[in-house]
């Protein structure tokens, strides 16, 4: 055999290594342990081994586990009611598919910050994890303390301040964590990709789009807690729109008053709200029917002060779950929104379309109801 020969059998040999070696499956046989991460706030965590009792310090965070295990509930060891309390509907969704969520222990009544420092205590974890609202508060630190003072990590993660920066990485950190990288690399992925055509059209289009009231939970009796460029409203910010309250309220958003809406005479008023009425008239996501949703946000809007502004006189006007602002779902009500505002840049865009691509590709429990909404013209 030729000496040219052989040396050309060698590099195939090396080049077939390296690209075993470097392949992502390899790097994902690589997971060594004990583990340490950043988490959404910046805290290096050392985990000693695969987590096989979870704490979830907000029952929301189900959700993002559920987009990348195909048996989120064997993974938890307690959990808080806020998702049950909030969306019962969504909650029964997931007891359906797995009847043992209803033995999981609850560590905290739905409130978030009142985590239950003596049944955690009983139950034997070995990861908790909490979302960013709740480790800003002081009951939030103090719960953190105690649970790594008896040596159980806890990460933090965010899926609603600066959603659409932090929501692949905080995807990326589960995959990490729970041994589900390529998982979470494949949602994160599809994310971004989603994400990068809003962001690439707006920007070859610089001209302004509307301008957008979002009220949250609008009720009868009160005008209106309007959304400021924090948590949902840095939706409106992305599609290239201009939203009335930015500048007059705190980044989270606070009360408007009549005066001022009429003043501000908005193009587009978008609701956020929940299933069935229990903050608000309108009602909307899970489980819940367009008919239905449709509905309640005609009857929002059926009043003196929303039937002088713009919006309602052109009929602009839309609904959207405001749960949204609290899971990594969020890139369907992008979507939703950029389709409202900025129709002409986006005729192709089709959030139900993205929602059933995730429920076909990556949930464990598919999210179904009216989740989004707009009334007829």
């Amino acid at each position: 055999m030729s000496r040219l020969l052989l040396c050309r059998r060698s590099l195939v040999r090396a080049f077939a290594f390296l690209a075993i070696a470097f392949s992502p499956l390899a790097a994902l046989a690589e997971v060594q342990w004990p583990m340490t991460v950043t988490d959404a706030v910046g805290r290096e965590v050392a985990i000693p081994a695969p987590p096989r009792a979870v704490l979830l310090g907000s029952g929301f965070n189900l959700i993002a586990l559920s987009l990348i295990h195909p048996d989120p509930i064997g993974l938890l060891a307690g959990w808080s009611g806020d998702m049950k309390g909030d969306n019962p509907e969504i909650y029964e969704s997931f007891l359906r598919k797995f009847p043992a969520l209803g033995d999981v222990p609850l560590i905290d009544d739905g409130s978030g910050p009142g985590l239950s420092l003596e049944t955690i205590l009983t139950l034997k974890a070995d990861l908790a994890i909490l979302a960013n609202w709740q480790a800003d508060t002081e009951a939030g630190q103090r719960a953190m303390e105690y649970l790594e003072s008896i040596g159980v990590p806890v990460i933090v993660v965010d899926f609603n301040n600066e959603a659409l920066k932090n929501t692949p990485d905080n995807m990326r950190l589960l995959g990490k964590v729970f041994e589900r990288e390529e998982q979470a690399e494949d949602f994160a992925r599809f994310y971004e990709e989603r994400l990068a055509r809003i962001r690439e059209r707006v920007a070859g289009h610089p001209e302004p789009g509307p301008r957008v009231l979002m009220e949250a939970f609008p009720a009868a009796d009160r005008c209106c807690w309007a959304y400021g460029t924090g948590g949902l409203g840095e939706f409106i910010a992305v599609t290239g729109s201009r939203n009335v309250a930015e500048g007059a309220l705190p980044r989270p958003g606070g009360m408007m008053n009549a005066e001022a809406v009429m003043a501000e005479n908005p193009d587009v008023y978008i609701a956020t709200s929940s299933p069935g009425g229990k903050y608000s008239g309108f009602s909307i996501g899970p489980g819940v029917g367009a008919e239905e949703a449709e509905t309640t946000l005609a009857a929002v809007v059926d009043k003196p002060l929303m039937a002088s502004i713009a919006a309602v006189r052109d009929r602009r006007v839309h609904g959207i779950w405001n749960f949204f602002n609290a899971v990594p779902l969020n890139i369907v009500a992008a979507e939703a929104f950029a389709s409202w505002l900025r129709p002409d840049l986006f005729p192709d865009i089709n959030p139900a379309a993205t929602l059933s691509e995730i429920n076909r590709r990556f949930a464990a429990v598919p999210f179904e109801g009216a989740y989004w909404v707009s009334l007829k013209k």
